[in-house]
């Protein structure tokens, strides 16, 4: 079993907390696999079972896209799930769809539906919910589905290019869906402001991945957690705090969630207080895909398992964001 030291402040006596280990198959963190270069790209990956892992997949090739693709965005239209005010006053959420036919754009709307109530019923969204804008950017496609093939050869006719095994770039990792992120952007523009792109592949098999789109399985409901643990990168500038074997040598972590500071000093006014994750704040080892010499502040936060809740920690660093956004919430 693997051991996770808990470091109270100076008063509390230390003890040690058993958890589960990761298991053994999960893709290796960032410290196991070579650095990307400028023909690769670090990938988040999602399993079933709650447990994140990051990889170094090749990079998209850049091509040029078809007319079809240029004139398809011509005849797109955007839907409004909420407005609840001026664009710059807002945080603007768009969900851009793949692989939903034209007699299919409801189906897509339900799925986004689904991913908006599962994210807008966690805190801290719940309680400030009505100062985001949503979006549904109805990105028709020809063929119904996502590519789904080791290879990369089943060349569906999507608007987005989305496909599990990243489109075969990663024939070892079929839950990773990728899609292509210029395209994503691209109809996400068509929306009055994009401040984080979601885009939603019109499957029911699990499947995701983190990145500058954050990508999810539309019909899947265990797929909506990928959405919340992304925007607590992009909204709140968390850090992920998963780990495999190596040890952290480098300067203090910018992130207010990973420290190489073992008294729990970057979180102090925080620490013995309950977290919403459970438990109380302190310091464990372990974080930012490190197993040694960086702490995080909680035990089991969203940040490190998909179906956690944010800790106290990050969910404050959540709504000071969301005030820097808000004007509003300034006053």
């Amino acid at each position: 079993m693997r051991s996770t030291r808990l470091i109270l402040p100076a008063l509390a006596v230390g003890f040690v907390v058993v958890v589960a280990p990761l298991p053994t198959t999960a893709a290796p963190a960032s410290v196991a696999v070579p650095a990307p270069t400028s023909s690769t790209v670090v990938r988040e990956v999602f399993s079933p079972d709650g447990t994140i892992s990051k990889i170094v997949a090749p990079a998209p090739t850049a091509t040029v896209q078809p007319r079809s693709k240029t004139s398809a965005r011509a005849r797109t239209t955007v839907v409004t799930i909420q407005n609840t005010g001026p664009t710059d006053q807002r945080f603007d959420l768009v969900f851009v769809g793949d692989g939903y036919t034209r007699t299919e754009q409801d189906l897509f709307h339900q799925h986004v539906l689904s991913k908006w109530a599962e994210l807008s019923s966690i805190e801290p969204f719940a309680s400030y919910k009505d100062y985001f804008n949503v979006w549904q950017v109805n990105a028709v496609s020809v063929d119904s589905g996502v590519d789904d093939n080791p290879q990369g050869n089943d060349d569906k006719r999507t608007a987005l290019d989305m496909g599990f095994w990243c489109k075969g770039t990663t024939p070892t990792t079929e839950r990773l869906l990728c899609v292509n992120e210029e395209e994503a952007y691209n109809f996400a523009a068509l929306a009055p402001a994009a401040d984080q792109v979601i885009a939603l592949g019109n499957t029911t098999k699990y499947g995701g991945a983190g990145g500058g789109v954050a990508t999810a399985a539309g019909g899947n409901a265990q797929a909506g957690q990928i959405v919340v643990h992304e925007l607590g990168h992009s909204i709140g500038g968390l850090a992920d705090e998963y780990f495999s074997p190596g040890t952290y040598t480098g300067t203090e972590p910018a992130e207010i969630n990973a420290s190489k500071l073992s008294d729990g000093s970057k979180w102090s006014k925080y620490l013995g207080q309950p977290t919403p994750d459970g438990g109380v704040v302190g310091v464990y080892e372990g974080s930012k895909y490190y197993g040694t010499g960086l702490y995080r502040p909680t035990e089991n936060s969203i940040m490190r398992t998909l179906g956690k809740q944010y800790s106290l920690v990050g969910r404050d660093a959540m709504i000071e964001a969301f005030k820097r956004k808000i004007p509003e919430l300034q006053n």
